[in-house]
């Protein structure tokens, strides 16, 4: 079956609409009549066909009785929905966590610190610590997010994560929380469904050089890559882009060390 043209944004719109009509525990059916909708109009709504105009949004978003800052929200992310490309700014994870959700494939590059998703609390606070932050961001809330992305490493799903091996040298925290922190990565390691490439300093110059970034594959839609940055992040949905980060990921396979060398480089650093 071909894959469904859809874009980031549009996934995300689609699911704050799901969400909205989840609230009012009504069938679409039900609420289709309650706003004297064609049942078709909903499911295409829903689905990111369109169909509806921003009066019409407002309407259905009114009945489910949606916060005004989800409205305003979704009114941005409908506007957006033709876009290619989906910019979003750090304090808003909903829409990494919402496509990590989606993904059956991802596999990220991190030069020099431990990614994300694998970091220990005590590394993300140290993290924290050592950086410029705005004093508007509840921290401990970032933490609780990152640790909430966790929950989607399952069997169903194969994460692969090339990491350089300045990242583990790089002593965040201090000696203790280094050494849980390479004991977390050597645990997460075992599970079959995750891999981890060390991408070695020896070699010098190395595909990733350019920066750190993840390329998120799914069962029905088209992949994407997703950038972050201090201020900012970035869903990239252009076929150029994707076919030049697939590039890079092929020649990292054949640069980074492979995942028995990587737990072996790992526990030689313990030791």
């Amino acid at each position: 079956m071909p894959r469904r043209i859809s874009s980031v944004v549009g996934r995300e719109f689609g699911e704050g609409v799901r969400r909205a009509i989840e609230q009012t525990r009504l069938t679409h059916r039900e609420l289709a009549e309650a706003l004297d909708w064609d049942p078709a109009k909903l499911s295409d709504l829903v689905r990111g066909k369109g169909g509806v105009n921003e009066s019409d949004l407002k309407q259905l978003l009114g009945y489910c009785r949606v916060k005004p800052d989800e409205v305003r929200r979704l009114l941005r992310l409908f506007h957006e929905t033709r876009e290619n490309g989906y910019l979003q700014i750090p304090a808003q994870m909903q829409s990494l966590i919402t496509q990590e959700r989606l993904a059956n494939a991802i596999t990220s590059l991190s030069l020099n610190l431990i990614p994300g998703r694998l970091q220990t609390v005590d590394y993300m606070r140290a993290v924290i610590a050592a950086s410029a932050r705005s004093k508007e961001i509840d921290w401990e809330e970032v933490i609780a997010a990152k640790l909430a992305r966790r929950e989607f490493f399952h069997w169903s799903r194969q994460f692969v994560f090339y990491i350089h091996e300045q990242a583990l040298h790089l002593p965040v925290g201090g000696p203790d929380v280094m050494k849980d922190q390479l004991l977390h990565l050597l645990g997460m390691a075992q599970r079959t469904y995750i891999t981890l490439r060390i991408v070695p300093t020896a070699i010098g110059a190395h595909a990733g050089v350019s920066g750190a970034f993840m390329l998120l594959e799914y069962e029905k839609f088209e992949p994407v890559v997703y950038l972050e940055s201090k201020n900012s992040s970035l869903f990239l949905e252009d076929k150029a882009v994707l076919d030049t980060y697939t590039a890079v990921l092929k020649l990292l396979d054949q640069q980074a060390l492979d995942a028995e060398q990587s737990k072996e480089l790992i526990t030689s650093i313990l030791m």
